[in-house]
């Protein structure tokens, strides 16, 4: 499939994210937001008062958003954290989009944010379809990678059902799982988050209204970063 594109930067993202000036800029407002979070205020408003202050665009003002948090969601995320050491034997639910999304964005060096939390999102989003890129497979293998090392014992893939080509990605899934033995269910379903959050298993999102709602996270992006070399394209506020 050698049309495939690359997940990548958008064209402006160099200029938006990429100097120091800039992610100063950003850190600074990722804290003002974070304390009128804390303090109760909505976000929304908040976020526009803020993207003005710093005169941040659109892309800018999402990035912060992804960082930011109050004390409380940052205490609550952090206490529900299993560490990698702690996963062999364990069930976890994978929310899909999410993760593949992340990963392939991390492997062709797209920017990605690292929040107060510790979790690290991205500024990619699914838009009602779902299209394949250079970076999927790779993304999938770096799931099994570490589906092995951490003898986790099911891994359950949720993806949104009316997403347009999340069948043929469950396909996939499946066929890779069933080619190597792999203990993975994947299923396709109207609300991923409310059923990852309501489960017993633990959550794998970089979601803030999952990590807020699971019982358990874990935090594979942080895992994935600490096993590869890229710093270059990594914000972080933490």
């Amino acid at each position: 499939m050698t049309n495939l594109k690359n997940r990548g930067k958008e064209a402006s993202d160099d200029t938006l994210f990429g100097t120091e000036k800039i992610q100063l800029k950003l850190k600074e407002a990722v804290t003002d937001l974070s304390y009128f979070l804390t303090r109760g205020y909505g976000e929304k408003a908040t976020l526009a008062l803020v993207g003005n202050r710093y005169r941040l665009n659109s892309r800018q003002q999402q990035a912060v958003r992804g960082m930011s948090a109050s004390q409380s969601q940052i205490e609550n995320r952090k206490a529900k954290e299993i560490q990698s050491q702690d996963l062999e034997g364990k069930e976890i639910a994978v929310d899909g989009f999410n993760a593949l999304i992340l990963l392939e964005s991390i492997l062709s060096n797209a920017y990605v944010f690292r929040g107060q939390d510790g979790f690290i999102r991205d500024l990619s989003s699914v838009h009602g379809t779902y299209k394949r890129v250079k970076q999927t497979s790779h993304a999938i293998e770096m799931m099994a990678d570490f589906y092995k090392k951490e003898k986790i014992k099911t891994i359950y893939w949720l993806f949104d059902k009316p997403v347009s080509n999340s069948g043929r990605l469950k396909k996939l899934i499946e066929e890779i799982a069933s080619e190597n033995q792999y203990d993975w269910q994947v299923e396709l379903v109207y609300n991923p988050d409310k059923v990852i959050a309501e489960s017993n298993f633990i959550a794998v999102s970089s979601d803030a209204w999952i990590l807020d709602h699971s019982n358990a996270n874990f935090n594979l992006m942080k895992y994935v970063l600490q096993q590869l070399n890229i710093n270059e394209t990594i914000i972080t506020c933490e």
